[in-house]
C-alpha cells in the first residue's frame, strides 16, 4: 500500500537521500500510521468491552498511543525538513531525532501502565469472554501490525531515519503483545484458567524492551555516536583514489540529521608539488564527496616531505617503535626540523577510545622511548582522540 501511495503523492521517490523525498516519505507512512492504528484502537476497545478482558483493554490503548505517536513522527519529519535559516544554519535534521526519542518515551509510559494495571488484575482476577469477534478483532490486528512493522522497517533502514527504525520496533512488540492476549484467551477458553493478568504482564514486558531499544537508538545520534566503519571505509576509498593524497587522518563526521552529514579531514600531500594544483585537486574530491555520499566536506591539506631520505627512514623508524608498543594507534604528521642544539621530530599520535592507557601515559611512555632510542633528537610528541 505505501508503494502505491507513494507513486501517487510522492515525486522522484527514488531519491531518497533527496530532504524533501524523505520528508514526504515520513507524513505519508505517519498518515498511514495514524489510519491504522486508530482502526485498531476502535476495533479493540469494541473487543475489550465484549470480553471484560483488562488485556485487550490495554492493548487497544496501546494502540492509541502508536498512533500518538505517529504524530509525533509526523510532526518529526515535518519539522526536519524545513530548510535552513539564520538561527539553524545546519538545518533541523535532529528534530527527527528528538521525535524518535518522543517517541520511545510513549512506548515506555504505556509499558510502566500496562505492568501496573496487569499486576492489579493479577490479584483481583476478573472473568473473560472469548466471543469469535474479539478473536477475529485480534487476528486481524496482529495481521496489520505485521504489516506496518514490514514498511516501516524497510523505510526505516533505505532513510536512514531512526524515528520510523523506533515505528516498527514498538509494531513488533505490537505483535508479540497482541499474540499474546490472543492465546491467553484460547487458553481460558479451553481449560478455564485466566491468564489475563499474566499476559498482561508479559505484554508489559515486551513493550518496556523495545522502548529501551528505541531509546537508546534515538538517544545517541543526540549524544554524538561515531560514524559506521563501512562509511568510514567509503570516504577512505574515495579520497585515496586520487593519487595526489598519499593518506588521510584526523577525520570528523558532524551529524546534524540524516542526510545532513558534514565532514573534516587532513589529506596528505607531496609538499613539492604546486599549491594551486593540489587546491584544485582537494576542491573536485569535496565535491565528489558530495555528489556520492551527500555530505558537505572540508579537507585540510597537509603537506609532507617525499624527497627527505633521511626524514623517510626517521618516519619508518619511529612508527615501527610506536606502533610496536602501542598497537592500534596511527602516527602522522611527521615532521623533522633542524634547529640548534639537536634536530627537532615532530609528529601527532592518534589514539582509539577505549585504550588501555591515557592519553597522558601514552605520551609520556612515547617521549621515553624517543629519548632511549633517538636521543640525538628533541621530540615534540602531541597525542589525540581518534573520532571514528
Amino acid at each position: 500500500m505505501i508503494t502505491l501511495l507513494s507513486r501517487f503523492f510522492i515525486k522522484n521517490r527514488k531519491q531518497i537521500d533527496s530532504p524533501q523525498v524523505r520528508t514526504a516519505f515520513g507524513v505519508l507512512c505517519g498518515m498511514v500510521g495514524i489510519a491504522l492504528n486508530m482502526c485498531l484502537f476502535a476495533g479493540k476497545y469494541l473487543a475489550g468491552l465484549l470480553s471484560g478482558s483488562i488485556a485487550v483493554m490495554a492493548d487497544a490503548f496501546n494502540n492509541l498511543s502508536d498512533a500518538v505517536s505517529s504524530v509525533i513522527t509526523l510532526a518529526g519529519f515535518w519539522f526536519s525538513g524545513k530548510k535552513a535559516d539564520a538561527g539553524h544554519p545546519f538545518g533541523h535534521g535532529r528534530i527527527e531525532y528528538v521525535s524518535g526519542l518522543g517517541v520511545a518515551v510513549l512506548i515506555l509510559f504505556m509499558g510502566f501502565s500496562l505492568m501496573k494495571t496487569s499486576v492489579k488484575k493479577i490479584w483481583e482476577p476478573e472473568p473473560v469472554a472469548a466471543d469469535g469477534l474479539t478473536l477475529a478483532i485480534l487476528a486481524v490486528s496482529v495481521c496489520v501490525k505485521l504489516y506496518m512493522f514490514a514498511y516501516n522497517r524497510s523505510l526505516g533502514k533505505r532513510l536512514r531515519s531512526e524515528a520510523m527504525k523506533a515505528t516498527a520496533l514498538d509494531s513488533l512488540s505490537d505483535v508479540l503483545a497482541t499474540s499474546i492476549v490472543l492465546l491467553s484467551m484460547q487458553i481460558d477458553s479451553y481449560t478455564g484458567k485466566n491468564l489475563d493478568g499474566i499476559c498482561g504482564l508479559l505484554v508489559a514486558g515486551f513493550v518496556l524492551r523495545a522502548g529501551y531499544g528505541a531509546f537508546r537508538d534515538t538517544l545517541n545520534p543526540l549524544i554524538g555516536e561515531p560514524p559506521s566503519k563501512e562509511f568510514v571505509g567509503e570516504v577512505e576509498t574515495l579520497v585515496l583514489a586520487h593519487p595526489e593524497i598519499l593518506g588521510i587522518h584526523d577525520l570528523v563526521v558532524h551529524d546534524y540529521g540524516p542526510g545532513r552529514r558534514m565532514l573534516t579531514l587532513h589529506g596528505e600531500v607531496d609538499g613539492s608539488r604546486n599549491v594551486f594544483e593540489i587546491h584544485e585537486v582537494i576542491d573536485g574530491i569535496e565535491k565528489e564527496i558530495h555528489e556520492l555520499l551527500g555530505c558537505e566536506t572540508v579537507i585540510h591539506m597537509d603537506p609532507v616531505r617525499t624527497d627527505d631520505s633521511v626524514a623517510l627512514d626517521l618516519k619508518e623508524r619511529v612508527e615501527e617503535k610506536v606502533c610496536g608498543q602501542f598497537p592500534g594507534v596511527l602516527v602522522h604528521d611527521f615532521r623533522l626540523i633542524s634547529c640548534k642544539p639537536k634536530p627537532k621530530l615532530i609528529f601527532e599520535v592518534q589514539v582509539p577510545y577505549g585504550f588501555a592507557k591515557s592519553n597522558e601515559e601514552v605520551k609520556a611512555e612515547i617521549e621515553t622511548l624517543l629519548e632511549e632510542g633517538f636521543g640525538e633528537y628533541q621530540a615534540a610528541v602531541c597525542v589525540e582522540q581518534s573520532y571514528v
